[in-house]
């Protein structure tokens, strides 16, 4: 899945994000580390510099939550994404941060987090670096 428009629209052109994935034991590691919280998590979030930080993604937690949700892989990938990219942008959870969410899930739903595609967009040519 691309997502470099959404990136260049929420967080700006001269940003620099990476996206990893990790496995369920590295997201409890990484969230007991630097959030002192025990447990895997789907989506965090770490501002590096002022324009360069790293979305980290676990697909095997994403893909417990698509029931609770009601979404399919694709279309939660892409809300916790741009969950993610707000929390660099600076925002907290709070009703500015849903309607954030909601105005960017509405814009680039269809495009993006269509039901019917095939699957994630793999360049490891560039190391999860969008540019």
């Amino acid at each position: 899945m691309k997502f470099k428009n959404i990136k260049n629209d929420i967080l700006g052109e001269d940003y620099s994000l990476s996206i990893a994935y990790v496995t369920e034991k590295k997201s409890r590691e990484i969230n007991k580390k630097y959030r002192n919280i025990d447990k895997p998590t789907n989506v965090l979030s770490f501002a590096l510099y002022k324009n360069m930080g790293e979305l980290v993604l676990c697909k095997s937690i994403i893909r417990k939550e698509l029931k609770k949700f009601n979404k399919t892989f694709e279309q939660l990938l892409g809300f916790l994404v741009i969950h993610g990219m707000l929390h660099l942008k600076g925002m907290q959870h709070s009703s500015r941060m849903e309607r954030a969410e909601k105005y960017y899930c509405q814009k680039y739903d269809k495009k993006n987090f269509d039901k019917h595609r095939r699957g994630l967009h793999d360049d490891s040519r560039r190391s999860g670096r969008i540019l």
